[in-house]
């Protein structure tokens, strides 16, 4: 092997050492500096701060929240009649039926195994920042909340956000809510004692496009 094809074949090893070397610089900048999605300044508005509520809301983390659980409108996968809610506890959300083929779609958490319902029954009540009064069951799992027997006020850090809407059955309460939180991780959770909680933004959403009498579907 002569001088000259010695030379070129270590001007190549390098030249590749050199290569690898940018190549590796390169994954590991990548590494260093995630680039964060881009969230649309549509989303960003619908779960923006609400500075006008009698506890002012703020916005939504949407870094911590599911973008599936987003709300949005789809094709009504329901069949229910329009103005029905529906809550599909295993794909965690819920669907307010349209009269044109949609449905606007919410997503929830659920009440945790062992505490879910399910069933047909209306909305009877409606309250904005309502107070949260745990049922004698409840403290008796938790007595930690036994300050609360007679109710905690409303607050951002009350369980029941800043609305609930209140489910019975042939005329007797339920004890199950449809409420808000301020915790978007728990939307697409089961972490509730029944309970199906919306982000507070959606939950105001939802107050107002339903009156009471609005029939419940929970399956």
């Amino acid at each position: 092997m002569n001088s000259s094809t010695t030379l070129s074949r270590r001007s190549f090893l390098i030249g590749s050492a050199g290569l690898a070397g940018l190549s590796l610089a390169g994954c590991a900048t990548t590494a260093q500096q995630p680039i964060e999605p881009t969230i649309s300044d549509y989303y960003l508005q619908m779960y923006g701060p609400r500075p006008d509520e009698q506890f002012p809301v703020p916005a939504v983390d949407l870094r911590a929240m599911n973008p599936n659980y987003w709300r949005t409108v789809v094709p009504d996968p329901t069949g229910e009649r329009p103005g029905t809610i529906v809550v599909n506890t295993a794909q965690r959300y819920l669907y307010l039926v349209g009269d044109d083929g949609t449905a606007m779609r919410y997503g929830v958490g659920i009440g945790r195994e062992g505490f879910a319902w399910s069933g047909r029954a209306e909305i009877a009540a409606k309250k904005k920042w309502p107070t949260w009064t745990p049922p004698a069951e409840m403290i008796a799992r938790q007595p930690e909340i036994e300050p609360y027997r007679n109710g905690m006020p409303p607050s951002l850090e009350n369980p029941l956000g800043a609305r609930a809407m209140y489910i019975y059955q042939d005329g007797r309460d339920t004890l199950y809510r449809l409420h808000g939180t301020s915790d978007p991780r728990s939307i697409g959770m089961a972490v509730s004692s029944g309970c199906v909680r919306l982000i507070n933004q959606d939950v105001i959403d939802l107050y107002q496009r339903v009156p009471t009498g609005t029939p419940v579907v929970v399956v």
